[in-house]
């Protein structure tokens, strides 16, 4: 069974046609199941990434409490406002250096 070339490209097209729409839906999925009261939710390798720290440090800022967490199906998440929050706090502002010299 021979298919002309014209035939073929159509086909193609029609497969990645759906094929971008199957990638579209799976993306809306994601962000609704990541997100709760409208908010987005982090999980630990995100934060992790986001905050280049340790999971051990991770860990800490949460049993100290600086670090609100939300467990869902046995798995942790952070809303993104309380990550915020949490940069916000531990932001230290650059000391000003004074010259003795003048």
């Amino acid at each position: 069974m021979n298919i002309d070339r014209m035939e073929f490209l159509a086909w193609m097209e029609r497969l990645m046609g759906r094929l971008d729409m199957l990638g579209d839906n799976i993306n809306d999925l994601h962000k609704k199941r990541s997100s709760i009261d409208g908010e987005e939710l982090l999980d630990n390798q995100d934060l992790l990434q986001m905050l280049k720290i340790s999971n051990r440090s991770l860990q800490r800022y949460r049993s100290i409490g600086k670090l609100p967490y939300y467990t869902i199906s046995g798995k942790l998440y952070y809303k993104l406002s309380d990550v915020h929050q949490f940069i916000r706090e531990s932001f230290n502002p650059p000391t000003t250096k004074l010259n003795a010299n003048k």
